[in-house]
């Protein structure tokens, strides 16, 4: 029996039309009707109204059920529609927002839900086929609005009873099932389950849809999904954050994801634009009218609405744009309007694809750079007799706080099992984790639903909102029931743990464990298109010296065959529970954490990923002792058969006494340095108050406070920081530790608070006075809650005399800027340990960036490092961005940034320094990609010509102007000595780099003022008895930009071409959270398609006429130093030359800067409008460009200046640059091309590609 299948007006089959749906977003901005509410209260209906004839005697009021007006006032919801059709909606909704069972209960209409949301879809069908008529080149397709119900499967509606539901999963997948099939009958082309407040109610809906689907009952159609975020936390009513819900939903393959409701498009833009980046799916965006008056209405006018919505799509932003509550037809004609024209949203790549991706309330991504993944083991019953104790004697609020206390030592996921002989498994599961989904501390991190029982497995999944693990299925009862259930933990949207079992049972060795697993992979990923990235293995950690010979190499087996399922099953993951390896030292808690910790050593640098520890319970692998290390070492690669009575020894010598006294002794002998940094190493809270204290009282070793926290607690901070980075410690330990470094600091700070007020009161000024260094709003990134390298930081620089403001953590962007402001902060520094902290890092910085904030930011966090800083953050950002490797190194920092004698020579440093990390970076990659030409240019800068302020400057004068024997005095405070002293290879050190700090420098300070002084002697002898001269020309001509290349006309009518600037365009592919333009010269000129004329100017400059004859003479006597001398100082002119023409065009001869005034510094440092790149230098590599210039300007009979043969400039202190005039013109390189590129290229200029590739060879991303 073919699927049930409704086929739109316009169409040939439900095929083409999806087809053409999605072929459509590709190519423009589709948009969607407005608030349906809103046009039915504008007709004010009676209670009669609503009734209708059908309904007169029904037994409860009606008025307010909107959606049964499509049954009693079919007219006028076709009215609406039709109205929103015409304003410019490409879809429009059902009336259906409540059309489930659940929701019409309350107008005891549940019996009609079916009819009602059938005739819902053929009246919405009926009005886009009308309109088809009226537009028949453009179809009109039918959204079927599934709401969220007005109940809530992850709240309990009991402040008494927090684990009590009023709608359970079950009961939402029935009425959903119901809804869907009226809206398919009906001839809904797409399904839109729309303002989700609580996701686990949206997956009900996406279970119900699925599985209609799937069981071939009707055919498909696009789904889109939109979620609510209720208020500026960013998060959901039931707690999730956009990306967390984004990670939940993403197995439908939504075709469009986003956010609708509850905000304004102001309130909602930094919500969409995080969920933009984090979706491969289309985004669609349906705000209010603004927020509600006080009345409860919404007053923001269809202009104000469409200008605020009309930045979402020039950002680039969403594929489909609509209204929600307070939005009419004229908001929709407005957005329509105000945004047909902007190019779609180009969704990024799918992060799914290449890592693992979990959810809580906070997402979790994980892929083999991230470090080891801890998942709590304590709340299960089988493994933990205290949890089991709890959940047995229904003590549900202790067992919660076992949950608490996993996730406070480290868990990242929490591991639920409540498999007990005793216990209703099915049960205790649904109760527990409806608990957990009340304590954010908990719930934030991804459940891993631990049964045997399929039927518990179940249990857990539908209580549970966000992307959860299943532990775990297997192949032990065969293909069918392996894939019947996969398929489901699919369906629930779930990654899963797949044990090393089949039909023959478990597996032991190596070769048996990869057997089972690689033939599981194929099945998920070929049968069920399971994807690899959420596929676990258990390859079976078995337990070793058991006294049976046959047990001693179980973990080689598993060490190996984790190597083997990594190397050849793309995507998968290890896992394992670690306990099971030292189940026979049961009592023996000494040599269980050795061992433990030995396997985790080995088995993570083989490839497992993940493991059910428990994360308080490991021993750091290199203060084991060296006698234990040796035992346990060759117990696990089964290298002496006496292990196991050697571990039994050792645990009966070396008793849980023994060890606490002996280690005692050991360590609390030794100095309280040494003291310090064990405990902060060791994770030892006992001592370390007394011990600071102690440390303070020495004051002639730590004469201030601060110098214990920059001393022995920094020291030991950064033992435990190099025994993380080389896997030797985990994560939880770290954690351990920097609760010791946090009671430590605690205990300092009012001291160091003492200290400052006395230092106050010894300058005679008052707490309020400025009497600060500068001010540092400092800042744990959203979704970070990780504080205690912040903290330091906040510490170190008080105690400096810096005023810090600590946002705390999980801070929004909004929110670091807005303060920022607010205090006008001189530095702003970003915190984070998590992996995700990277990316908001970056997104922080592009929205600083998008603000015009020019304010230094500081990167700092376990996971951070200089190298991300450099590719990723630094160029999203024109201000300084500067990795900051550790606490003690933030002052040093802050006090060069904020010192303006060493400020600009310290952020040249490090930008020069980035700029080498960059390119090491970039030189690495083996395989860079690049965009395709049509791509580039598709995605290169498209300037809005018609606003105000993006109109071309017009010049005051259009023409040649031509300079001879120029007064060399008038160059003199133009000169740029830098270049100056490279040529002759002297170089200062930071902070004396540059000239003329240059002269301080230790080493070649002396030397470069001699030079310097000599310089200026033989400077004036060239300028007093004129041996050398200057000319130049300078040129303003009509230009429009045509593609890639810049057209110039002979006059202002435009009608011939004098001729063309041919240009070239980046390609190489950027990084993924990059949105910068892909960029050509061509970008910054107004394209001749606008109508609006445009200019382009130049120069060609020379200081070295007499230069060749002077140089010969000093090298015919042998004075090779003179003759160097003389063409140096002569290119120093030729450049400031240019440097000062390029000036009086922006003043007077263009004119579009008249009252301009920098300084000498402010010049070199490019603080103007505009640019001046040179043919064959980065932003045009094609010396041959300069052809095109000579001919237009007629340069060498008006100036005397001639192009070799190799296109050098002759006399060689000369210089030629383009200038573009637009403010959003910028200095870029083009980098390596394709040969596509390179044969449009030389199709454009009429030559051979032979030609362009011998001139462009640097820049071929190819061989020749």
């Amino acid at each position: 029996m073919a699927p049930i299948s409704t086929i739109p007006a316009g169409f040939t089959s439900r095929r083409a039309a999806t087809e053409f749906i999605e072929s459509e977003l590709n190519k423009r901005i589709m948009f969607l009707d407005g608030a349906m509410g809103t046009q039915i209260q504008d007709l004010r209906l009676s209670e009669e109204d609503f009734r209708g004839e059908r309904f007169k005697d029904h037994k409860k009021d009606l008025k307010g059920n909107n959606d049964l007006l499509v049954l009693t006032q079919p007219k006028c919801i076709y009215e609406i529609h039709r109205n929103y059709l015409l304003a410019g909606a490409d879809f429009v909704e059902t009336n259906t927002f409540s059309g489930t069972t659940i929701a019409q209960a309350d107008y005891a209409a549940e019996a009609i839900v079916y009819e009602l949301n059938k005739v819902a879809a053929e009246i919405a069908r009926d009005a886009c086929r009308d309109l088809l008529k009226e537009t028949p080149d453009r179809p009109r397709f039918v959204c079927g609005a599934i709401g969220p119900t007005n109940r809530t499967c992850s709240i309990s509606p009991s402040v008494d009873n927090p684990s009590f539901r009023n709608v359970t999963f079950d009961e939402l997948v029935e009425a959903y099932t119901e809804q869907v099939r009226g809206l398919l009958d009906g001839g809904a082309d797409v399904l839109l389950v729309e303002t989700i407040f609580d996701t686990l109610n949206a997956k009900a809906a996406l279970f119900a849809i699925d599985t209609l689907f799937d069981e071939g009952i009707y055919e498909r159609v696009p789904l889109f999904v939109s979620g609510t975020i209720v208020d500026q936390s960013g998060r959901t009513l039931s707690g999730q954050t956009g990306e967390a819900f984004i990670t939940s939903v993403a197995h439908t393959e939504p075709l469009a994801i986003g956010l609708n409701c509850a905000l304004g498009a102001d309130q909602m833009r930094p919500f969409i634009q995080s969920m933009s980046s984090f979706t491969s799916s289309k985004v669609i965006c349906y705000p209010n009218a603004g927020l509600p008056n006080t009345f409860g209405e919404y007053d923001e006018s269809p202009e104000t609405m469409a200008a605020n919505v009309s930045g979402f799509a020039r950002e680039g932003l969403v594929n489909i744009l609509g209204g929600c509550c307070g939005t009419t037809p004229a908001h929709i004609k407005a957005i329509y309007e105000a945004c047909k024209d902007f190019e779609p949203r180009v969704p990024g790549p799918d992060v799914r694809k290449e890592k693992l991706v979990l959810s809580g309330l906070e997402p979790l991504i994980y892929d083999d750079s991230s470090n080891f993944l801890n998942i709590g083991e304590r709340c299960n019953v089988a493994g933990s007799r205290k949890f089991a104790r709890h959940i047995i004697n229904d003590e549900y609020e202790e067992a919660l706080a076992i949950a608490r206390a996993q996730v406070e030592n480290g868990g990242q996921v929490i591991d639920i099992n409540m498999d007990e002989g005793m216990l209703d498994g099915v049960a205790a599961m649904t109760k527990f984790l409806n608990l957990i989904s009340t304590e954010p501390d908990v719930a934030k991190v991804p459940i891993m639903v631990d049964s045997s029982n399929f039927a518990v497995v179940e249990a857990g999944l539908k209580c549970v909102q966000g992307k959860c693990i299943v532990n775990s299925i297997s192949l032990k009862e065969g293909e069918a029931d392996f894939l019947k259930k996969a398929r489901l933990i699919k369906r629930y949207g779930a990654a899963m743990v797949v044990m090393a079992f089949d039909e023959e049972g478990q597996a032991v060795d190596r070769h048996e464990k990869f057997r089972i697993c690689e033939r599981s992979y194929r099945l998920l990923v070929d049968k069920v298109g399971f994807n690899p990235n959420d596929i676990i293995f258990d390859p079976n950690i078995l337990t070793i010296c058991t006294g049976m010979e046959e047990h001693n190499n179980y973990g080689v087996e598993f060490i190996e065959a984790t190597h083997d399922i990594k190397t050849k099953l793309p995507g998968a993951k290890i896992s394992g529970g670690v306990s099971n390896l030292s189940f026979s030292f049961r009592g023996k808690e000494n040599v269980r954490q050795a061992m433990h910790s030995v396997f985790l050593y080995h088995a993570i640098k083989a490839g497992m990923d993940m493991g059910i520890v428990n994360p308080g319970f490991l021993t750091i692998y290199d203060e084991i002792p060296k006698d234990l290390l040796d035992i346990c070492e060759n117990a696990l690669w089964n290298r002496d058969p006496e292990s196991t009575d050697k571990l039994l020894e050792y645990a009966q010598t070396h008793g849980k006494d023994a060890v606490q006294k002996g280690e005692e002794e050991a360590w609390r002998s030794e100095s309280v340095t040494e003291r310090l940094k064990h405990a902060l190493v060791k994770g030892i809270t006992k001592y370390v108050v007394e011990d600071t204290e102690e440390a303070r009282l020495d004051k002639e070793r730590y004469p201030r406070p601060l110098n214990v926290i920059e001393g022995p607690l920094m020291s030991g901070m950064s033992v435990v920081g190099d025994l993380f980075g080389a896997g030797k410690m985990f994560l939880p330990q770290v954690i351990k530790s920097a609760r010791v470094m946090k009671k430590a600091v605690a205990h300092l700070i009012p001291f160091m608070d003492a200290e400052r007020l006395a230092n106050i009161e010894l300058m005679g000024a008052t707490e309020d006075d400025n009497i600060y260094n500068g001010t540092m709003v400092i800042a744990t990134v959203k979704g970070d809650v990780h504080d205690i390298g912040k903290n330091i930081v906040g510490v170190v620089l008080g105690c400096n005399n810096y005023r810090v403001v600590d946002l705390g953590v999980m801070t929004p962007c909004e929110k670091i800027i807005e303060a920022a402001i607010r205090e006008k902060a001189d530095v702003i520094g970003l915190s984070g340990l998590i992996t995700p902290s990277l990316d908001e890092m970056i997104h922080v910085a592009k929205e600083l960036e998008r603000a015009g904030m020019k304010i230094p930011l500081l990167i700092g966090g376990a996971t951070t490092s200089k190298t991300h800083t450099a590719v990723k953050i630094a160029p999203r950002y024109q201000a300084p961005a500067i990795h900051v490797l550790d606490a003690s190194r933030t002052v040093v920092v802050v006090s060069n940034l904020l010192d303006k004698e060493l400020r600009d020579d310290f952020i040249a440093e490090v930008s020069e320094e980035y700029e080498e990390v960059r390119d090491d970076h970039y030189d690495s990659l083996k395989d860079r990609k690049y965009l395709s030409l049509p791509e580039s240019r598709k995605k290169g800068l498209h300037i809005e010509w018609s606003l105000p302020e993006n109109l071309p400057p017009k010049p005051n004068t259009v023409g040649h102007k031509v300079y001879e024997d120029i007064d060399l005095n008038q160059l003199l405070p133009y000169i740029d000595w830098n270049p100056f002293f490279q040529v002759w290879q002297l170089r200062g050190k930071y902070p004396n780099r540059g000239y003329p700090k240059l002269f301080n420098d230790a080493t070649v300070g002396q030397e470069a003022r001699r030079l310097f002084d000599e310089a200026q002697v033989i400077l004036r002898d060239l300028i007093n008895k004129r041996k050398i001269r200057a000319s130049a020309i300078v040129s303003i001509l009509p230009a429009n930009s045509r593609g890639d290349d810049i057209v110039v006309y002979s006059d202002e009518s435009r009608t011939e071409e004098a001729g063309v600037y041919y240009g070239l365009r980046q390609q190489a592919e950027k990084d993924k959270e990059s949105s910068d333009a892909y960029l050509c010269l061509s970008d910054f000129i107004a394209p001749s398609a606008t109508g609006i004329p445009d200019y382009i100017g130049s120069i060609a400059a020379s200081a070295g006429f007499g230069v060749d004859e002077l140089a010969a003479k000093y090298e015919a006597d042998n004075d090779d130093y003179s003759a160097i001398m003389v063409k140096a100082l002569a290119d120093r002119l030729a450049e400031a030359l240019t440097e000062k023409l390029h000036q009086d065009m922006r003043r007077e001869m263009w004119g579009f800067a008249p009252d301009e005034s920098l300084d000498t510094q402010d010049l070199l440092s490019i603080k103007y409008q505009g640019i001046r790149p040179a043919p064959g230098y980065p932003s045009q590599p094609d010396h041959a460009e300069k052809t095109t210039m000579w001919k237009l300007g007629n340069i060498t009979e008006a100036t005397g200046i001639e192009l070799t043969d190799s296109l050098m400039m002759h006399p060689g202190a000369s210089v030629c640059a383009l200038v573009f005039a637009h403010p959003k013109s910028s200095y870029f390189a083009v980098g390596k091309v394709t040969n596509e590129q390179i044969v449009d290229y030389a199709a454009r200029k009429g030559t051979t590609v032979d030609a362009v590739e011998t001139w462009l060879r640097p820049i071929l991303s190819y061989d020749v």
